[in-house]
């Protein structure tokens, strides 16, 4: 065998894997949006490949009928709470963690990926009972609250990443202009850091989002969505929803999540830029 053989099988198996991997994650997004809105006669039918008769009875009636909207506006609400709680706690230690030495910095970056090891189900009566003492329970800012102690970790690492990409020459020359240091991280570091605040902010929505488990065991009547789906999807008579409300379910969960990606997917391209620096 050649190296130009060897090189076309190399290309080959390359392209092979790129197109699995979007296989992968395209095909489950088009049959959601394809189901979601046709008839249930359509992918019944066996000698249907693709639907051809379409309507929006069943996304409306999860939307309005059933209480799903109400389940969007909440995980908006606790998304945009996360985000805000995760990046006033994670900026400063982002930040500290890049541009400071301090002894035992190692281990508290250990120490800070090692949170993530402990399961919630683990931890679910007593992050109940606790929530139970403190009237927190079925309250968007409780929510709000377990998914910034799940997000956190991730939003300190990134922006750690982001942070040590930001020359520490540019900030000691703002110094020198007379910038103090807090008015040098704000006028010179923070604004070349966006993008990739920006990406990190878009992992923190995403992770809220899809986030169902805390939801359900916090919340009973202010759930977020996955919860609700989940909620209505299990009162389905006979404990098992109709498929035609779980493809119209799975298309209104991934369609806001896609949206907010499309329009902040250039922001986490540039911060792949700034941590490859």
């Amino acid at each position: 065998m050649n190296d130009e053989t060897k090189f076309m099988l190399k290309r080959l198996a390359f392209y092979t894997f790129i197109f699995t991997v979007v296989a992968w994650i395209i095909i489950p997004i088009i049959i959601s949006t394809l189901y979601g809105f046709a008839l249930p006669r359509d992918y019944y039918d066996p000698k249907k490949i693709f639907p051809t008769s379409f309507t929006i009875k069943y996304v409306k009636t999860l939307l309005f009928t059933l209480g799903a909207l109400d389940g969007i506006k909440n995980s908006v609400i606790v998304a945009l709470i996360t985000i805000a709680i995760s990046f006033a706690l994670g900026i400063p230690a982002g930040y500290a963690v890049a541009k400071f030495i301090f002894p035992g910095k190692d281990t508290i970056k250990l120490s800070i990926v090692a949170l993530r090891m402990f399961p919630i189900p683990v931890m679910a009566i007593p992050l109940v009972i606790l929530y139970i003492k403190l009237n927190l329970i079925d309250t968007l800012l409780g929510v709000a609250l377990a998914h910034t102690a799940m997000a956190l970790p991730f939003v300190v690492l990134i922006t750690s990443s982001i942070f040590a990409g930001v020359s520490t020459e540019l900030e000691e020359a703002g110094m020198v202009f007379g910038l103090t240091r807090l008015g040098s991280f704000f006028r010179i570091t923070l604004p070349l850091a966006l993008p990739g605040l920006a990406a990190a902010a878009m992992f923190t929505f995403v992770m809220s989002w899809n986030e169902v488990f805390v939801a359900s065991i916090l919340t009973l009547s202010h759930r977020t969505l996955p919860a609700q789906i989940l909620s209505i999807m299990a009162g389905a008579s006979g404990g098992a929803a109709p498929d035609y409300y779980k493809f119209a379910a799975a298309f209104i969960m991934i369609i806001p999540a896609i949206t907010f990606i499309f329009f902040a997917r250039k922001y986490l391209v540039t911060m792949w830029g700034i941590t490859l620096k």
